[in-house]
């Protein structure tokens, strides 16, 4: 009887450190699953901002090129490109907004100088299109957005400074790559500088007023010189 209840004990013993034993082994396999299983989600989720900026900056269709001058000139600049992308401009720079009617090129050029992306469309281009387009600007960014009435390689162009991206239709999410990407860019002569408190007016209201445009007025040293030979 004594050896029995002895042997009931001993059975017990077994098996309470066996149930402890594989007890322990789920939690060491639970713990391992877990820790794989947030390093899963950290190196997930950093090779998905990777590949998202890396394609984000590598937007199809881009085409870069050097901006050898962009100097201050007081007449109209003959540009290689239309829309311009860069080059020599005006003292004042158009303020950032949306524009119904063209506005001038060499203020224009002046924005982006300053980091601002300006979004060009052909005339013809239909309303709802249009809408999109001026979506893009809100009160405070760095965008422009206004009709082209020159030759464009495309329905829709977008310029930042010394880049250009071609589209057809204004939903073509490469916009807002673009505008992501160059907005403010701080690879522009002057990263920061401002993008209101100058030219509001379109190419016709400051033709009707008799502003020439290339009269810099106090603008200039505002603007702090420009990064060609006038310093």
């Amino acid at each position: 009887m004594g050896n029995s209840s002895a042997q009931q004990r001993r059975n017990k013993a077994a098996e309470r450190r066996a149930q402890r034993i594989k007890e322990a082994r789920r939690r060491r396999i639970l713990t391992i699953t877990a820790v794989v299983a947030v390093v899963v989600l950290v190196v997930g989720g950093i090779a998905y901002l990777w590949y998202r900026d890396y394609e984000r900056r590598n937007i199809s269709g881009v085409t870069e090129f050097d901006v050898p001058s962009y100097d201050h000139v007081d007449s109209p600049v003959d540009y290689e490109r239309t829309p311009p992308a860069g080059g020599d401009h005006y003292p004042r720079w158009q303020n950032c907004d949306v524009y119904t009617e063209p506005i001038v090129d060499e203020f224009a050029v002046h924005s982006l100088e300053h980091g601002a992306v300006w979004i060009t469309y052909e005339p013809g281009l239909g309303e709802e299109q249009v809408s999109q387009l001026a979506e893009r600007y809100t009160p405070g960014s760095y965008v422009l957005v206004s009709p082209y009435e020159g030759d464009m390689p495309a329905p829709i162009v977008a310029s930042a400074w010394g880049k250009q991206l071609t589209v057809e239709d204004a939903g073509d999410e490469r916009l807002d790559n673009f505008l992501q990407t160059y907005e403010q860019s701080s690879d522009v002569p002057e990263p920061g500088a401002a993008c209101s408190g100058q030219i509001g007016q379109t190419a016709e209201e400051l033709d009707m007023a008799g502003d020439s445009g290339g009269s810099g007025g106090d603008a200039e040293a505002e603007d702090g010189g420009d990064g060609g030979d006038d310093g």
